[in-house]
């Protein structure tokens, strides 16, 4: 059962790497992307201030089931009344030539209903991580996209950032030598009450909202998809907040080359969002990884000591997404996180519960 918002409310080696570099326009264009925010929860307080500090995006609409956040964002970002929608009429939004596309900042359950009225309304797709709940969902979502002739980018935010790319140009230039083992973790210790340990909304536990982000980085560094998965499971915690979803999980994952990567997530602890790759050459790390800003690279290989903070700040990181979904939707590119990408992170994702004895 899918909850709707009224019930809420109430990367082969230069190939690869290229995919993972974002395309930005090196001049303004005529007319930025106008984008309409569904849902005005916290990653919306990120993405917003983002895409206005592009030269390429706008914020043209607001759709929320709270009115008076609306009204309020909508004389910030200078968006006119008209272009306030709610959840019943969103589908108005096919009406509204300010809106060229959505960035759907919704619970992961709602992915899939809205991106698809947004594809039916005719509008491009901007769609928060995970992608969806469920395998049939993303490629509905997918197909709904395509048959409406509009572009869908899952928002890997990670797939576009300095940091991640050094790292990423790093293994391909070949100086870790023979890529060995990757160690990634990420979680935080939740509090209850949470939308994020509802089941229905969620549609998981921590892998659908932290872990992703270990199992995602492990597919780019690599470069490859995993061949093979083992995980396991677990809820130490029996305070009522995991009544729904899982406390715990770790898994491995085998890959082609041979490279083990072992990763882990947790919504019972604080857990730094980082990852470690091993080479014959050496070793890079990046700790922490996955914050919106404060990333820090360091290593030691090939004869060589790095140690590089990262000094971008938020919300760079949805200014680069931002900048790229415009930039393809303005010059008829496909998007270097297409639905694809967060198809493939579905059917891992599926597999990792399923050897842990998980059903989603």
């Amino acid at each position: 059962m899918l909850w709707n918002r009224r019930d809420f409310a109430k990367l082969g080696a230069i190939g690869l790497a290229a995919r993972y570099t974002p395309i930005i326009s090196a001049q303004t264009p005529a007319k930025k992307t106008g984008y309409a925010v569904v849902g005005l929860g916290r990653i919306a307080s990120h993405f917003m201030p983002g895409a206005r500090m592009t030269t390429n995006s706008q914020i043209t609409g607001l759709v929320s089931g709270h009115p008076d956040k609306a009204q309020r964002l909508a004389a910030e970002y200078g968006i006119a009344k008209e272009s306030i929608y709610n959840y019943e009429n969103f589908d108005e939004i096919a009406k509204n030539p300010a809106i060229d596309a959505v960035y759907v900042a919704l619970p992961n359950s709602m992915h899939a209903e809205y991106t698809i009225r947004a594809a039916k309304a005719g509008k491009h797709v901007l769609c928060e991580k995970p992608m969806a709940t469920n395998v049939a969902d993303a490629e509905a979502m997918i197909a709904a996209c395509k048959a409406a002739n509009v572009k869908l980018m899952i928002a890997y935010r990670c797939h576009y950032e300095p940091t991640h790319l050094k790292a990423v140009k790093i293994i391909r230039d070949g100086l870790l030598g023979n890529v060995q083992s990757i160690q990634s973790s990420f979680g935080f210790n939740i509090a209850p009450g949470e939308w994020r340990i509802n089941k229905k909304l969620a549609g998981g536990g921590p892998l659908f909202d932290v872990g992703i982000y270990s199992l995602n980085a492990c597919r780019y560094l690599t470069g490859e998809e995993p061949e093979h998965i083992s995980a396991y499971a677990s809820v130490i915690d029996h305070d009522g907040r995991f009544n729904d979803v899982e406390e715990n999980v770790s898994w491995t994952m085998r890959f082609p080359s041979g490279v083990v990567a072992s990763c882990n997530t947790t919504y019972g602890a604080q857990m730094d969002g980082f990852f470690r790759v091993y080479g014959s050459k050496g070793w890079l790390d990046v700790n922490p990884a996955f914050n919106y800003d404060g990333l820090r690279l360091t290593g030691n290989f090939s004869g060589t000591k790095i140690d590089e903070p990262s000094t971008a700040k938020d919300p760079s990181h949805f200014q680069a997404q931002a900048e790229h979904f415009s930039h393809c939707l303005q010059n008829g590119l496909e998007p270097k996180s297409p639905g694809e990408e967060g198809l493939r992170d579905m059917r891992h994702i599926t597999e990792i519960y399923r050897s842990a004895g998980i059903k989603i």
